[in-house]
Formats: C-alpha cells, sequence, structure tokens
C-alpha cells in the first residue's frame, strides 16, 4: 500500500555530496559508458547521467540500439566516499553491451521478411 513512499531517510542527499566526489562518480560513470562503448560497434548509443533520485544521487548508464528498446543500468551508492570498483566498472559494461545485443536479436526475429534470399 504505501510502497512509493519514502517514510525514512536512508539515502545520501545529492546536494550532500561534495563537488570531488561527485566528479569522482561521474568519472567512474564515463569510464563505464566509454568500455561499453567499446564493446558495440557504432550504430549503437551510449550515454551516462547523474541525477538527484528520492534515495539520493543516482547515476545511470544507457544503450540505445539501433533496433529495440533502450537497456540502462542504475546504480545508488550508500557511502559518499565509495566508487564503483575495477571489476563492477567491467561487470557493468559488459552486462550492458550484452543486454542490448539481445535487444537487437529479439528485435530481429520478430521481423518476418529476410533481408537477403
Amino acid at each position: 500500500m504505501y510502497g512509493n513512499t519514502p517514510f525514512a531517510d536512508d539515502g545520501l542527499d545529492a546536494e550532500t555530496l561534495s563537488p570531488e566526489q561527485r566528479r569522482r562518480l561521474k568519472d567512474d560513470l564515463s569510464q563505464v559508458a566509454e568500455r561499453t562503448r567499446r564493446l558495440l560497434p557504432g550504430e549503437f548509443v551510449v550515454g551516462s547521467e547523474l541525477s538527484s533520485g528520492s534515495d539520493g544521487p543516482e547515476a545511470t548508464i544507457s544503450v540505445r540500439p539501433p533496433v529495440g528498446p533502450v537497456v540502462s543500468a542504475g546504480y545508488t551508492p550508500d557511502d559518499p566516499d565509495v566508487t564503483i570498483t575495477e571489476d563492477e566498472r567491467t561487470d557493468l559494461a559488459q552486462g550492458l553491451a550484452a543486454s542490448a545485443a539481445i535487444q537487437v536479436k529479439q528485435a530481429l526475429a520478430n521481423h518476418d521478411n529476410p533481408t537477403a534470399r
């Protein structure tokens, strides 16, 4: 009944991040986006965004495949001094690239007409 109502303030306030913490989080996002771009052909559009959410800062990396829906991954830090680790960056990039490729495959599988005979 109250699933969307935040009664407790457990998250970080985006304004409480220092300029250094915001820069570090943006750098981490940029690195994930760049790794994802390297795994995909140029027809895929990759972007990242840092915004304020109800639970504090929200980091999002999105991939728009040439066909099919957008694929995205979100990250909400619990601690302002925590960064996205090297392993997490690799996992995020590989997961996003794989999900975007699957979206294209599924979108093309639904297409009845073959492109060549």
